[in-house]
């Protein structure tokens, strides 16, 4: 793995990319543009395209993010403890390219058990559907 200064992932990447995938931000509930989509696909890595989840992991949970309940690859993602804002949960990143994807909960359906919570502008979606 090459490593990229900010201005390199700057130029690469939209603002809110940038903040959310290099500086750990998030996006705001609700608004992500994978948040309730059904289409067929995998979802990638925005920042690199390393393919994560499968569109068929993916569930609706309401809360405002998309949500899987496996990864793809277990060697797609790294985890980390997270103890900001004052609470314990676990920060999901791109084993490829370090981005961080958002948190994954122990709150999940069957077989895993797991709630992956991504940002929607963490990923792209490799669509099955032709356009």
């Amino acid at each position: 793995m090459s490593k990229k200064t900010d201005g390199q992932w700057k130029d690469l990447l939209t603002p809110e990319q940038f903040e959310v995938l290099r500086k750990k931000g998030t996006e705001r509930p609700f608004t992500g543009q994978y948040y309730q989509t059904k289409v067929s696909g995998r979802y990638l890595c925005a920042g690199c395209g390393q393919k994560l989840f499968s569109s068929d992991e993916k569930f609706d949970t309401g809360c405002g993010w998309p949500s899987f309940y496996d990864v793809t690859e277990p060697e797609a993602i790294n985890t980390e403890d997270d103890t900001s804002l004052f609470m314990k949960r676990v920060e999901v990143l791109c084993s490829s390219c370090d981005g961080h994807l958002g948190h994954v909960f122990e709150d999940g359906p069957a077989p895993t058990g797991l709630r992956y919570c991504i940002n929607s502008v963490a990923l792209t979606l490799e669509s099955d559907e032709e356009e």
